[in-house]
């Protein structure tokens, strides 16, 4: 019996199976206690940008830890707080001037719903205070980010604990209705929201969405063209829009952030994963001035935001993430990007081919390979564990994965190189061919 309790874990299967332990990494590779080297495909949950083991990134933290780890930002300041604050502003889009601290995407969730949900109250609509979300959201584990979110075995089980809120139609139709094009499905999803705001605008407070692609629902996708129709909607309604981009963000959708490929300018954006290069916990919600001013007052007219973490701003993790912002600009990041994302649609090509492969969602390096049954196309029953027992199989080619049920899902660190993809794809080829032949 484990004395560890692991995350979205059964644990008693996982207790009766042996498990690979990581001991280090080296650029885009987890070193294993077996002996064994495995490409990280996953980026380890999505958040390692420039590799393992980078020595700028030790360098940071070794230098900072040397000064001090952490002291409170609740009465105190610290300059690499304020110092990437700043830097956070400068690189996201137009008007996000303010920053709030906190350490993981679902907090930082949580800040921007209850910064959206106060800031009506303070400015003299408390009547707004329902929530908008996509079907197929995820946004997190805790109470609030769980009420937005739309995946069923995620959250069914909580649903006594949650608030009621309103959600449209996912704008990928894929497993809605697979007769609907990207289009169509798009365009009723908006239809979907037009249509509530025109009935209930006046109570609603704010829409959270994934922009670009909505993650743990399976790689779904959708254009820039419904992100900005989405967002005018919004602002002609004068609906708060929260853009979440923990996983989108830093790069993964070929953008620094992918919000800027639908030209939109949210009143929130939340940041994690990404943030400090995959190195440490740390998360921040930015926001507009029209947000922020909402609460400037004097101390007892009451306006303050109660809320706050302990290791908010915390040193170490600003330290790193001010050099992971560095590295994008010293390493050309972002512009290296193209020739990767061409070469890994290339390959993924051949697995179109495959009878078991469905759909392949793609939007920069993040993809989404939807398995499906040979004969009919459909889906696999869900207590087959098809993509888990891929990615099970992916292991022995030296590549680690991880599934969303039957989407297998590639991430990889934007270090990747070109040999690495194609041993990536290869590894899922024959993955697919050893479990569902």
């Amino acid at each position: 019996m484990s004395n560890l309790w692991y995350p979205f874990t059964a644990m008693q299967e996982w207790s009766q199976t042996s498990q690979i332990s990581i001991e280090g990494g080296q650029g885009n590779y987890l070193l294993a206690s077996n002996g064994k080297h495995y490409l990280d495909g996953v980026s380890s949950l999505w958040t390692n940008v420039h590799g393992h083991n980078h020595p700028v990134l030790n360098a940071a933290i070794k230098n900072q830890v040397d000064r001090i780890s952490h002291s409170t930002l609740l009465g105190l300041t610290n300059p690499l707080a304020e110092d990437l604050a700043k830097r956070l502003v400068e690189i996201t889009p137009q008007g996000l001037n303010h920053v709030f601290y906190s350490d993981s995407g679902s907090t930082a969730v949580e800040i921007a719903l209850k910064q959206a949900f106060q800031y009506w109250q303070l400015t003299g609509k408390p009547e707004k205070t329902r929530l908008v979300h996509l079907d197929e959201a995820y946004h997190g584990d805790t109470l609030g980010a769980v009420a937005v979110g739309g995946i069923d075995i995620f959250h069914e089980i909580f649903g006594p604990l949650l608030i009621p809120t309103d959600s449209i139609p996912c704008p990928n139709s894929f497993h809605r209705d697979r007769s609907a094009n990207q289009e169509q499905a798009e365009t009723q999803s908006l239809e979907s929201l037009q249509q509530l705001l025109k009935e209930s605008a006046s109570k609603i407070a704010a829409l959270i969405m994934e922009p670009l692609v909505q993650g743990a629902g399976g790689i779904l996708t959708h254009t820039p063209r419904y992100l900005s129709q989405l967002a005018a909607l919004c602002k002609e309604f004068d609906i708060l829009l929260i853009l979440d981009e923990v996983a989108t963000g830093f790069g993964r959708t070929g953008t620094l952030f992918a919000a800027e490929q639908a030209q939109v300018n949210p009143d929130f954006m939340c940041l994690a994963k990404g943030i400090t290069g995959g190195y440490l916990p740390l998360a921040a919600t930015l926001s507009t001035s029209r947000i922020y001013e909402a609460f400037l007052a004097p101390r007892e007219d009451g306006k303050t935001f109660f809320h706050g973490h302990t290791y908010t701003g915390n040193a170490l993790a600003c330290a790193v993430a001010i050099a992971n912002l560095e590295l994008f600009e010293q390493e050309s990041t972002i512009s290296k990007l193209p020739p990767k994302i061409a070469y890994l649609r290339g390959r993924l090509e051949t697995l179109r081919k495959n009878p078991n492969v469905g759909d392949i969602r793609q939007c920069g390096l993040m993809v989404g390979i939807e398995i499906v049954e040979r004969e009919n196309a459909s889906a696999y029953p869900t207590k087959s564990f098809i993509g888990d027992k891929i990615c099970q199989a992916v292991r022995a080619h030296g590549v680690i994965l991880r599934n969303l049920s039957d989407v297998i899902v590639l991430m990889p660190p934007l270090s990747i190189e070109l040999p690495e993809i194609a041993l990536m794809v290869d590894a899922v080829q024959s993955g697919i061919e050893e479990v569902c032949r």
